[in-house]
């Protein structure tokens, strides 16, 4: 298993004991267009027991830590990553994940049929500015991540403007999908920060 470091997390005091779900009725869904195009929608606290949930996937994933060309040299990605490309009938899986994936599916139009993990692990931890790898065949594909853990702010640009950016500060059990053309013309980021705690973002993905 990758090295997941000493992961100092503070649960929240007010989602102890809470096994792990969702709101199948998506009612704190904040829908926010990012030009005529392309869109994101945020719903804050999607998921109930979000740290039981965080405390699982930390525990039973396979972590491992990639090596990327950077600089002209490979260096150890920031980040550590799990079960990409896997299917939701995977019995690593939490039971809760499959059922979550169908109500996303339900309300995106979008067969959501893959999963995949991020671990940061402190502020050290990171992703760059990039746009997910999708097959041009899909046309106009939606993205779903729920984060777990520690307070961390996702960051967007529009790929013609870069000075037209976009924040979006995520807390335990929140839900952001990104659709339309975000995907293809607006890039997204985790940057690095000088003190933070261990996140977890939980990614759903289709495949045609």
């Amino acid at each position: 298993m990758a090295n997941t470091r000493s992961l100092l997390w503070q649960p929240s005091l007010l989602d102890a004991g809470n096994e792990p779900g969702f709101d199948p009725d998506f009612t704190s869904a904040r829908h926010v267009p990012l030009d005529d195009t392309a869109w994101v929608e945020h719903v804050p606290g999607w998921v109930q027991g979000a740290d039981a949930l965080f405390a699982t996937i930390v525990d039973r994933a396979p972590w491992a830590q990639r090596r990327v060309h950077m600089y002209d040299r490979m260096v150890d990605e920031p980040r550590l990553i799990a079960w990409y490309g896997t299917s939701l009938d995977d019995p690593s899986l939490p039971p809760v994940i499959a059922p979550m994936a169908s109500a996303l599916s339900a309300r995106y139009g979008r067969e959501f049929d893959g999963v995949g993990a991020a671990l940061y692990r402190d502020g050290r931890d990171s992703v760059a500015w990039h746009g997910d790898r999708i097959p041009d065949e899909i046309i106009e594909p939606v993205v779903a991540l729920i984060s777990l853990g520690s307070r961390r702010t996702l960051r967007m640009r529009c790929k013609s403007r870069h000075g037209e950016t976009r924040a979006f500060t995520f807390v335990p059990g929140d839900l952001f999908v990104m659709g339309g053309t975000a995907q293809r013309t607006w890039e997204h980021s985790v940057p690095k920060v000088a003190n933070a705690g261990p996140r977890l973002s939980l990614q759903f993905r289709h495949s045609r």
